[in-house]
Order: C-alpha cells, then sequence, then structure tokens
C-alpha cells in the first residue's frame, strides 16, 4: 500500500492551506520545466518548494522537495554533495514517493560517477519503493535505472534484459524514456552481436529523437550506428555517423560523448584507409584525455580496441 504526501486540506488553516497550494504550484512548474530541459528554472522552482516546505515545518514536505531539487542538481553536476541528505531521507521516510525519489537520485549520482554497483543497489531499492505504490512508470525508470548501471559495467545481457523488462512497461507511444531505452537496448544488441535489431532500434531511437526535438541524445545515436557499421564492415557509412556524432558532440560541449566520438571516428578513418585521419583524432582524444599517454595514438593505429571499449563506461 502507498504512502503519499497528500493531506487534507479541509484539516488546515488558511495560511497553510496558501501555502500547500504555493508549494504543489511550484511543484508542477519545477516538473514543466524539468520535462523541457529547462534546469535552472526548474531548480528555481523546487528550492522555492523546499523554502516554502521549510516554513510550514513538514518533514515529509521537506523531503519531497529535497528530492526534487536533488533530481535537477544531478543533472546540472551535483552528485556527491546530494548523497547524505538523501540516504537520510531514505532511511526516515515512510512514502513511497519520496523513497522511490530518494533510491532514483541516489541510482544515478552513482552512475555518473561510475560507481555502477552502488548505482545498481539503490536502483533495486527504488524498485521496491516502485511496486509498493503501484506505478508502472516508475518501475520502467528502475529497470532503465538497473540497465545504465548493468551496462556501464559492461554487463550487455543483463542490461539488454533490463532494458526490455522497461520498455514492456511503457506504453507504445512517442516518447523521451522510449527512445533512450531503444537507444541503450540498440548498443546492447550491436555489442552482442544482434546487428539487425542493434539497428533497427538505433535508426528508430534517431528518428524519435528527431520528432521531439531532443538533440543532445542524437549523437549517441550517431556515434552507435557508426560502431555497428564499422561490426559489418562499411567504413563508409560508419563515417557518416562518426563524423555526425563528433560534430554534435563538440557543439554540446559533453565530454564522455566528445572523447568517444573522437574514438569511434578515429576507428572508421582508419577502417577506410585514412590513416593520417585517424591519427589526427586519436592525438587529439591522447592530448584532451590521457595526457599521460603520449603513445596511445600510436597504439590505437596499431591494435583494433572496439571490442575492448564500452562507449557506456
Amino acid at each position: 500500500m502507498s504512502t503519499t504526501t497528500t493531506v487534507r486540506r479541509d484539516l488546515l488553516g488558511p495560511e497553510t492551506q496558501a501555502r500547500r497550494r504555493s508549494f504543489d504550484e511550484l511543484r508542477r512548474a519545477g516538473q514543466r520545466a524539468t520535462r523541457s530541459g529547462r534546469l535552472q528554472e526548474a531548480l528555481r522552482c523546487f528550492e522555492g518548494a523546499l523554502a516554502l516546505a521549510r516554513e510550514e515545518g513538514d518533514q515529509q514536505l521537506i523531503d519531497l522537495a529535497t528530492c526534487l531539487r536533488s533530481g535537477v542538481a544531478i543533472a546540472l553536476g551535483e552528485h556527491r554533495e546530494v548523497r547524505s541528505p538523501l540516504r537520510d531521507i531514505l532511511m526516515r521516510s515512510a512514502s513511497s514517493e519520496v523513497g522511490f525519489l530518494a533510491a532514483d537520485n541516489l541510482s544515478r549520482s552513482y552512475e555518473i560517477t561510475k560507481d555502477f554497483k552502488k548505482g545498481l543497489f539503490y536502483a533495486k531499492v527504488a524498485r521496491n519503493h516502485a511496486r509498493a505504490s503501484d506505478n508502472s512508470a516508475w518501475l520502467a525508470a528502475t529497470f532503465n535505472q538497473s540497465g545504465n548501471c548493468l551496462l556501464g559495467d559492461s554487463f550487455f545481457q543483463e542490461a539488454a534484459e533490463a532494458y526490455q523488462q522497461a520498455l514492456a512497461l511503457l506504453p507504445v507511444r512517442l516518447s523521451l524514456p522510449r527512445a533512450i531505452l531503444m537507444l541503450n537496448l540498440g548498443y546492447c544488441q550491436s555489442v552482442l552481436g544482434n546487428l539487425r535489431r542493434g539497428f533497427e532500434l538505433g535508426f528508430k531511437s534517431l528518428r524519435w529523437f528527431r520528432r521531439l526535438g531532443a538533440r543532445s541524445y542524437q549523437p549517441w545515436s550517431h556515434l552507435d550506428l557508426c560502431y555497428a557499421y564499422l561490426q559489418i564492415d562499411r567504413a563508409d557509412r560508419a563515417l557518416r555517423h562518426g563524423r555526425r556524432a563528433l560534430e554534435m558532440a563538440e557543439r554540446s560541449g559533453e565530454q564522455d560523448l566528445i572523447k568517444n566520438a573522437l574514438f569511434m571516428l578515429g576507428e572508421a578513418e582508419h577502417a577506410a584507409g585514412e590513416v593520417a585521419e585517424a591519427y589526427g583524432c586519436f592525438k587529439l582524444l591522447q592530448r584532451s584525455f590521457y595526457p599521460d599517454a603520449p603513445q596511445l595514438a600510436e597504439l590505437m593505429l596499431a591494435v583494433d580496441m572496439r571490442q575492448m571499449v564500452n562507449l557506456r563506461a
């Protein structure tokens, strides 16, 4: 049975009712801003909600607002700082909603800092709260989060199974969560050698990201398609997707994406016989990300490292 943060308004005084209405308005505004990618605006809304909750002195609302704020803060780069308050909330809160949000945020924070085992642990904790709430969207999110942590740790088959479970829980309609799941499942399938399915999901995710206007995810689709085309020795098509991935990555400034795009484009250039261009990609990769490994570019030209590199790790 789910425990919620809802309290009958007719039992509250006028000032408290006004604060609760303002809290709910800020919460909804923050959630809308989050869905639209306006993260700084969302952060301001959730911080406003947190201030109201503290003014009210309601611990459940304080915990809820803290979780909402933390989810956005993690996306903005605040990873380790949020963990202690979230762990405290997870220990004391009887609300399934708050428990889910706290555990899900902890899982994401550990995934981002590449502590995948802890990320997987908290994804399972979040799943228990999602099941208690009988919320299929939350349950799907926990399987997705488990998949992300398993994929980061190179458990490709287990990750694929988690993504498939998440997809089975989501409505079959155009949505960003479903597109992201298809993207990651497609990469798993390509790595596992199921290339037909990998191509199908890679291209479908790219089409959906375009329709949704989700530009930040499109380079990942191009990156995965570059990898898949190299697996079937189509260097010409791999080059096209690799170049597009790097172009979009450099515009975004996302460092993990730039690093992986330089590697995959270098591999594609090498496969196409463009050794000088491949060396240029590998040298830039070495200078930018591995300054203490001066011979890395030469090593990458000499050894096929595609099977040693996980594009999600």
